[in-house]
């Protein structure tokens, strides 16, 4: 009988350090509950890289141009409602040198510009050719992958200029009741090499981080808890007890 119930007493200590406190699952933890705010921090406007792909609709008071650019407003709209993979189908491809090859305009160096130096660079190439061109360039590979404990891990695209930490935790369906919310990776390519860094999303203070916003071909990975290691999620307690408790019950029963 002894036995039974040193083990029933395991199974329920067990039971309960495999719990997840709910302080471990709370964003933005702060003693403060009024309203505080947090300054944003200066974020730099996107810079091109190779291999990047952009979309560019080139048009002017001449009707010949739409002909030699091949990109008229009826392309802009339908690339509003296309896929990302289909919307590269139509765009231009950085190469690896960080060159941009387009019609008339011919070969330039495009790597480290942002879109609006482009936009002026396009547009300062066009005035003597065209009739008061007009340029609209967007960026075409807008996607980011969110791993480990979230519930719909994958690699996802988005259309807004910037998405933030909490953005992309949305959209991959929230962190697990067993993601490590404390360590939270963020793995970024950043001139030729690859950062990373870990991100404590119960601190308010990373509403005012430089990491706040994510980047394209940004990767994000939560950590597991020890506790999903050792895998307390999935082990049926319920039924382990339940036997317990018959046991018990029957031996009594028999020294009756």
């Amino acid at each position: 009988m002894k036995y039974f119930y040193i083990l029933s007493y395991f199974i329920i200590v067990l039971s309960f350090s495999s719990c997840v406190t709910q302080r471990k699952i709370e964003y933005l933890q702060d003693k403060e509950k009024g309203l505080k705010l947090f300054p944003e921090s200066n974020i730099q406007d996107y810079k091109l890289k190779p291999f990047d792909e952009v979309f560019i609709q080139i048009s002017s008071l001449d009707e010949t141009a739409n002909n030699v650019f091949g990109s008229s407003t009826a392309n802009l709209i339908t690339m509003g409602g296309m896929q990302p993979y289909g919307a590269s189908l139509i765009s231009y491809s950085i190469n690896g040198e960080g060159y941009l090859q387009l019609p008339i305009i011919g070969r330039f160096n495009v790597k480290d510009k942002t879109l609006a130096q482009l936009t002026v660079t396009i547009k300062d190439s066009l005035s003597r050719i065209l009739n008061q061109p007009n340029v609209i360039i967007k960026l075409v590979n807008r996607y980011i992958s969110v791993l480990g404990e979230v519930k719909n891990p994958g690699h996802y695209s988005y259309s807004q200029d910037r998405i933030s930490i909490y953005d992309a935790i949305g959209i991959s369906g929230d962190i697990t009741d067993y993601g490590n919310r404390n360590q939270v990776v963020l793995i970024r390519n950043q001139q030729g090499k690859n950062l990373r860094v870990t991100l404590d999303l119960t601190e308010s203070n990373i509403l005012s981080s430089e990491y706040y916003f994510m980047r394209p071909n940004d990767i994000l990975y939560i950590k597991p808890l020890k506790k999903k290691f050792w895998g307390m999620r999935e082990f049926p307690f319920s039924v382990l007890l339940t036997s317990i408790t018959t046991g018990i019950l029957v031996l009594s029963y028999i020294k009756k």
